[in-house]
């Protein structure tokens, strides 16, 4: 059976993009920048959890936002109004960020400061998830207003990731969202991803959430230091 000419297209765009991601994530270790893919289907909230995220773990971690939407700059000017830098990647028709996208952004100053990288994808379940960047951790926000059989129609994403936020919890009362069994479809598909709770309104489990944050970056420090010290050693 012969692969279409379409997926042989596929086949080399994937491929190109992976080449791409190496080289933005060789020079993130550079910067020893902890970056972050933050992924979700539109309206899941991740401008609004990154927004309290920065207002409650002020001087914990210094950051860097690169936000990606089809058109617009409405989430860039609220991560903005926080204090912290970010830079918009409007994608046009493409429904996903993509490494070379986050190629041209790498010798910006701010990112060249930043701790913590947080890349805010394209609100999509689907694309995002084949198109690495260069990210350290990949984070998946479900919210608890989309159905709990997600991560059933769209294994991939949930499969490729390192974490699961459920968000918007404040509203778990107001609907019929079971996170038990949303985990366990979870955990069924990737074993051993991480999952947590939480509500950008109320604040609910944000603080988890920020101490998780931390040691994912004192954890990458550390990685690169014994990298460098081991590298010396062999010279």
């Amino acid at each position: 059976m012969h692969e279409s000419a379409d997926e042989h297209a596929l086949e080399r765009i994937l491929g190109k993009n992976e080449e791409m991601a190496d080289h933005n994530r060789e020079h993130f270790r550079r910067l020893k920048a902890c970056t972050f893919n933050i992924m979700s289907a539109p309206g899941a909230g991740k401008t609004s959890l990154l927004e309290t995220t920065f207002r409650l773990g002020k001087g914990k971690f210094t950051s860097c936002v690169i936000e990606g939407d089809m058109v617009g700059n409405l989430d860039a000017d609220r991560i903005r109004k926080v204090g912290i830098p970010v830079h918009q990647i409007s994608t046009g028709r493409s429904c996903h960020l993509d490494a070379q996208m986050i190629a041209r952004l790498l010798h910006v100053e701010e990112m060249e400061k930043a701790e913590a990288i947080f890349i805010e994808n394209v609100g999509n379940l689907v694309c995002p998830a084949e198109f690495p960047l260069g990210e350290h951790r990949r984070i998946v926000l479900l919210s608890v207003t989309e159905g709990d059989d997600k991560p059933i129609k769209y294994p991939v994403i949930f499969r490729n990731c390192d974490l699961v936020i459920f968000t918007k919890c404040d509203l778990l009362e107001h609907v019929d969202f079971n996170i038990s069994e949303a985990t366990k479809h979870i955990e069924a598909i990737n074993p051993n991803v991480k999952t947590m709770q939480v509500s950008a309104k109320t604040g609910y489990g944000v603080e988890k959430w920020i101490a998780w944050l931390v040691s994912e970056i004192a954890g990458y420090q550390q990685h690169l230091k014994h990298e460098k010290h081991v590298h010396h050693t062999a010279h």
